[in-house]
Order: C-alpha cells, then sequence, then structure tokens
C-alpha cells in the first residue's frame, strides 16, 4: 500500500489528537484575531480563545452556517485581505446569494495535497491519464480534481462536462485510465457510448471512477462497476470547505478525513448535540489548517456517521460512511420522512428497473401524493400490458416496505427522462409549502 505523507497518514491516534488540539487552538486565535464576524460570534456565546483547551471544548464553539457566508457575501468573513488571494471559487447561488470562497497560496496547497493523498489511496499517480469531467470555473470540482492528479504526476484531460461523444472518443485514443465525473454523468456517458457502439468496459482502458458531488448509494455503485467495469470510489468534499477534499481508499469502506487538516463531529439535527461513532446525524467540520476563510463548525447539511477505527488501509484518520443525503433534500409524504437515496437504493436491487428515475410529489385534495417515473431496462420492455403492470406493483411493494409509505409507480421507455451532464435533479415537488 502506498502512502502519499506516511508519516501524517499513519501517524498514532494519540499523536493525531495532540495536532488537532493544537491546530484548534491556534485556529481560534486566529480568527479572533482576523475575523469581525467571529469575534462577534465568539463574544456573543460568552467566548475568549483561552477557554478552549481541548478537542472537548469544540462542543462550546458556535456553529456556522452557509446562510452566513450569504449574510456576509461577498468577502465579509474572510480572514486576509484581497491582496493575499490568489484564486475565487463561488457557488451557483441558485437560491439566493451565492456563496463566494477565497484561497491564499498555502490554502491551494493544502488543497491539493488533501487530494494527493486521497488519489494515492486508491492507485493513482504517475502512468494515469486522469479525465477531469467535472465542470470547470467558479465549480470547485473540476479545477479541485485537476490540481490534485497533477500534484500526483497524473497526466489530466481537462474535458469538463458536457460534450459527451468528444469525451468517449478521447477516453479511447489517449487512454483514459481514471474518470472524475458526477455517478450520474458516469451513467449517460455509459449510455452514450453504447449508442456509439463502443462499450466502455471492453473498448476503453478506464479502470476506476471517482464520482461524486451528489449522492448515490452503494446499490448504484455496483449497478456503474458492473455495466462499466470500473472501480467506482466516492468522493466528498463542498465548495465552502474548498471543493473535493476526500475519497475512499482501495478497500471502499469510508471516505477518509485528514485529521490535521480537519475537525469532524456528528450532530444531531433535532438537539446540535454531537453523536457517537456509528450514529447517522449531520456532518460538521472545522478547519485547521484554512488562512483565506476558515470555518468552525460548519455545518454541511450531509448527512453521514463517523467511524474513528483505524482502517485496514493503514491509516489512522477518521473516516465518514457514504453520504444518504442532506437535510434540506428529506421529503416528508404523508407524515413519513422520505430520502431520494432511500429509494435509489431499491431500485437499483431490481434487476427489470434501469438507472434513470425522477420522483414527483405532488397534493392532491390536501393528501400528499408522491410518484417515481422509472425507466425500464432493455431486456424488461414488453408490450404486453399484463407485465408492466406486474412489473409496476412489484416496485411499488417494494418501495413500501422500505419507505412506509405508498407511492405510485410508473413504467417509462429507456431514455424517456431527463439527462445531465451535472448535478442529477432527482425530485420535482409541487406542493406550495
Amino acid at each position: 500500500m502506498e502512502y502519499w505523507d506516511p508519516h501524517i497518514e499513519r501517524m498514532p491516534v494519540d499523536e493525531l489528537r495532540q495536532l488537532q488540539e493544537y491546530k484548534l487552538k491556534q485556529l481560534i486565535n486566529y480568527v479572533y484575531s482576523h475575523s469581525p464576524f467571529y469575534k462577534k460570534r465568539l463574544d456573543d456565546a460568552g467566548i475568549k480563545p483561552e477557554d478552549i483547551n481541548s478537542l472537548e471544548d469544540v462542543k462550546k464553539l458556535p456553529f456556522t452556517y452557509k446562510q452566513d457566508l450569504r449574510d456576509n457575501y461577498p468577502t465579509g468573513m474572510f480572514c486576509v485581505p484581497n491582496t493575499q488571494l490568489v484564486r475565487f471559487h463561488a457557488s451557483s447561488g441558485t437560491s439566493g446569494k451565492p456563496t463566494v470562497v477565497g484561497y491564499t497560496r498555502n490554502d491551494i496547497n493544502c488543497w491539493a495535497n488533501s487530494l494527493a493523498r486521497a488519489l494515492t489511496s486508491i492507485g493513482i499517480g504517475r502512468g494515469d491519464n486522469m479525465q477531469v469531467s467535472y465542470g470547470y470555473g467558479l465549480f470547485t470540482g473540476g479545477l479541485g480534481l485537476h490540481y490534485g492528479a497533477e500534484e500526483v504526476s497524473a497526466s489530466v484531460l481537462p474535458t469538463s462536462a458536457g460534450n459527451t461523444g468528444r469525451q468517449i472518443e478521447l477516453m479511447q485514443d489517449l487512454g483514459t485510465s481514471v474518470i472524475a465525473c458526477t455517478p450520474s454523468y458516469m451513467l449517460y456517458m455509459n449510455e452514450a457510448a453504447k449508442n456509439m457502439g463502443i462499450s466502455i468496459k471492453d473498448d476503453t482502458d478506464l479502470k476506476i471512477g471517482i464520482l461524486g458531488a451528489e449522492p448515490w448509494s452503494e446499490e448504484m455503485r455496483k449497478r456503474i462497476e458492473d455495466t462499466t467495469g470500473i472501480k467506482a470510489y466516492d468522493i466528498f468534499g463542498t465548495s465552502e470547505l474548498s471543493g473535493p477534499l476526500f475519497t475512499e481508499c482501495k478497500y471502499q469502506d469510508g471516505i477518509h478525513i485528514w485529521a490535521d487538516q480537519f475537525l469532524v463531529e456528528i450532530i444531531d439535527p433535532d438537539t446540535g448535540e454531537p453523536l457517537p461513532d456509528g450514529e447517522r446525524g449531520e456532518l460538521a467540520i472545522t478547519t485547521l489548517s484554512k488562512e483565506a476563510l476558515p470555518l468552525i463548525r460548519y455545518k454541511v447539511g450531509d448527512l453521514t456517521a463517523l467511524n474513528s477505527e483505524p482502517c485496514e488501509c493503514g491509516r489512522t484518520h477518521p473516516r465518514i460512511t457514504r453520504i444518504t443525503g442532506r437535510v434540506d433534500d428529506m421529503l416528508v409524504v404523508r407524515g413519513v420522512n422520505v430520502f431520494p437515496g432511500q429509494i435509489e437504493a431499491v431500485l437499483m436491487n431490481i434487476p427489470e428497473v434501469g438507472e434513470h428515475f425522477q420522483i414527483i410529489v405532488d397534493r392532491v385534495n390536501e393528501m400528499d401524493m408522491m410518484k417515481v417515473q422509472i425507466e425500464m431496462t432493455d431486456t424488461a420492455f414488453s408490450d404486453r400490458v399484463n407485465d408492466i403492470i406486474s412489473l409496476e406493483k412489484k416496485v411499488e411493494s417494494a418501495l413500501k416496505s422500505v419507505l412506509n409509505v405508498s407511492v405510485k409507480v410508473e413504467l417509462v421507455e429507456q431514455g424517456s427522462l431527463p439527462r445531465t451532464v451535472g448535478k442529477s435533479k432527482k425530485v420535482i415537488d409541487n406542493r406550495n409549502l
């Protein structure tokens, strides 16, 4: 097993905690001196830097929210003047003001280093051709993976998203061995290749997929691996923290979070209290190394669980389990909590069901109604009405047994649902809530 930085990645847990404690104290002193936002937030909570002396004291600190970045748009939470910045990134701002993130040179280096560790952990390095099919520009995905791949001496194809036929052609001609994109785009690319008479499994050198930027299930991973022949690895990050930062290692047993750079907590969404290892809740992260935009107990909104046990790969840093959804993605249908990831997990276990589906929620006569439109596979498609009705009932029964709420299933022909080259939109909620 190769390591990018074996001293840090295999550091004994006690030493790692001591390093985190030292960096946490430094961070609180830093933001109190350099961030008017955090000075006021800490003063309002009655906290001074000298009150933070151990990792347990992190519970005293107030949370930070995405709305804080929007309220202080564009640079009101920065700790350095613009003259010390080398780059900006920003979110799309589809639900209000975008969140703007600034980077010092050291921030960029830490970001690239985090991804270098991650990519090395799944065996990517010199000799690999890595096709980066995340969007480039203000979105962090493309440039983040680009810098990480170059850091480990892989050759980069900066294809960005879209122009799928050309991407497949380049994948063949340049011998792409690794692709980085959303799971939705991987499915779309595989479908497009088939339509071109090309098998990604048999006609390309693709071996590894680094897939993320949207929730996806373990069942979806198996479907992708079986149909494309690649090994599919989960990746995690958010634009506010830097961008894509962490991946699974070769053992695919959780995403490694580099504890020397980030302090991770899992928070009960209802009480705001930290949860123990293994219990699922909302992810909160404190940055320990960022200069331009450090964040304290930033509530990411993603739902996951923490595993602090050392991994089989030898790395001692904690891991988070697969993201199952977001706090704000949860649908409440007739009083029952439903996550799109639950639906995907059920569907991907039914062989007759294709990879593409859409959830539509309406309110009819004051009653919530949920419908799932699902594409059938070519082999399952039938002109016989009874066959279609039988399959719809089979899927409806499987969904109800997991969700505990009735769902109307509508099977549609393959290719009839929308495709996307970026993050997929699986939910249409027509209720005026």
